[in-house]
């Protein structure tokens, strides 16, 4: 499909897992695509590979979002190598160790609001005042928001933040036609996923979804792509589960 070209698109933590699914559904549907990474440059250089083996068209910037300038310069740099700015996808997050909430340590509270919390609102900002009229904001968000899970407390709490930035914001840009919108994920397939949880704890994940599987990446992405694309005209102010009916 082509139904993004000639759009500009920023994704934020684009090289591993459901931000490397959604810089390539962008990528296939025409958008020319600038993404960040904090650190596996090798990653990221797959991303790019792939996407330019598959005709698409990418970019990708070493930034650290847990900086207090690098949200900016992201879409700094994005907008200037690009030519413009349509839609940003905010999928960068951090998660620290599961630990209950009376011996969570408030430096990584900090951290962890600094990436999925501050940066959004920082690279949100950024896209309200030079996004091009029509625009598409998605902000990734987690189940974790409705269903808390004990020693998450920074984590969910950031998620938060970022849900009720996307319903402030999507007031606030409706009348330029710009939608912004957030996904929340359940348990998705990846290796994140994989690296915290035991097989018995993704088993039990795999029993609480009405469609009996864990989630894919390109599960995500392709809500995300509707959001994007000119289908998703008409939504705005919605938090999407993408879930598989855990909820």
């Amino acid at each position: 499909m082509t139904v993004l070209t000639g759009k500009a698109a920023v994704v934020t933590g684009g090289a591993r897992g459901i931000g490397r699914a959604i810089v390539l559904r962008l990528a296939r549907d025409g958008a020319s695509v600038v993404f960040n990474y904090a650190q596996n440059r090798e990653a990221a250089e797959e991303v790019v590979r792939q996407a330019q083996e598959e005709g698409g068209n990418v970019f990708a910037v070493q930034l650290d979002l847990a900086q207090p300038s690098a949200a900016e310069d992201l879409l700094g740099t994005a907008e200037h190598q690009l030519g413009g700015l349509d839609i940003l996808v905010n999928n960068a997050a951090l998660h620290t160790e599961v630990v209950p909430l009376a011996q969570t340590e408030e430096a990584d509270f900090d951290r962890v609001m600094a990436v999925n919390a501050k940066s959004v609102f920082l690279t949100v900002r950024y896209a309200a005042r030079h996004m091009r009229d029509g625009g598409r904001i998605v902000n990734i968000s987690t189940l974790n928001t409705v269903f808390p899970a004990p020693g998450n407390a920074p984590y969910a709490a950031s998620k938060g933040a970022l849900e009720q930035l996307s319903l402030v914001a999507s007031r606030e840009l409706g009348a330029r036609g710009i939608t912004v919108n957030t996904v929340s994920p359940g348990a998705t397939d990846t290796d994140f996923l994989r690296g915290a949880n035991t097989p018995e704890g993704l088993a039990m994940a795999v029993g609480m979804t009405s469609l009996g599987r864990l989630g894919l990446p390109g599960d995500v992405a392709d809500v995300v792509g509707f959001l994007a694309g000119p289908d998703g005209r008409w939504v705005t102010g919605q938090n999407i589960r993408a879930n598989g009916g855990v909820l």
